[in-house]
């Protein structure tokens, strides 16, 4: 058979035009699929402007924040500094508080009745009241002072009751006497006072 017949056969069988067919779709298909615009050649320059605005107002908006946090730390810190140099003493005039009860025991012990005035007590009496005098003058120095409880209604922020008795003229919840007597240092409370509160008139 000559080759030129073998030709015109191949031509006329339909199953290779098919396949022919379908092969330039599939070329087709693919250049078609490269000349498709991509996302950001469908969005116009305005909406690509606006999406650059919010990013930009997104990342000023997230600086802004961090900006606000740093300053708000600085100030914490200083805040936190400036209360350490406030009450840099507050540990040793704490230290100092029994001195002066002691003190105050003394010279309570030291008053005896119905003996004569004798030297050496009334040396070791003005001693003492000297010293405490002192004392007091140097924790006042320093913005330590005493408060008074005696009389005033009973404050468990301010007093510590260590026990309750019963009182003619003092009335009940408040302080008949001072233990120990509370201190603050400039505003702050150094140490709360041990008081004996009173639980009103006897019932009989």
């Amino acid at each position: 058979m000559s080759e030129v017949k073998v030709n015109e056969e191949l031509q006329d069988d339909p199953a290779v035009e098919s396949t022919d067919v379908e092969e330039n779709v599939d070329v087709n298909e693919s250049e078609s699929d490269k000349d498709l615009p991509t996302e950001e050649e469908v969005m116009g320059p305005e909406q690509q402007l606006d999406e650059a605005k919010e990013q930009i107002a997104d990342l000023q908006d997230r600086m802004l924040r961090a900006a606000a946090e740093n300053e708000n730390f600085k100030k914490r810190v200083e805040r936190e500094r400036l209360a350490r140099l406030k009450y840099a003493g507050e540990a040793i005039f704490r230290e100092l508080l029994p001195t002066v009860d002691n003190l105050e025991r003394a010279l309570d012990h030291g008053e005896v009745e119905g003996v004569d005035a004798e030297k050496n007590l009334t040396v070791l009496m003005e001693g003492v009241q000297l010293t405490l005098k002192s004392l007091i003058a140097t924790l006042e120095k320093f913005e330590v002072k005493a408060v008074s409880s005696v009389g005033e209604p009973f404050d468990p922020k301010h007093q510590e009751a260590l026990s309750m008795g019963v009182h003619d003229t003092i009335p009940e919840n408040h302080v008949i006497t001072d233990f120990e007597k509370g201190y603050y240092y400039k505003d702050r409370l150094l140490r709360a006072a041990k008081v004996v509160v009173s639980s009103g008139k006897s019932k009989e």
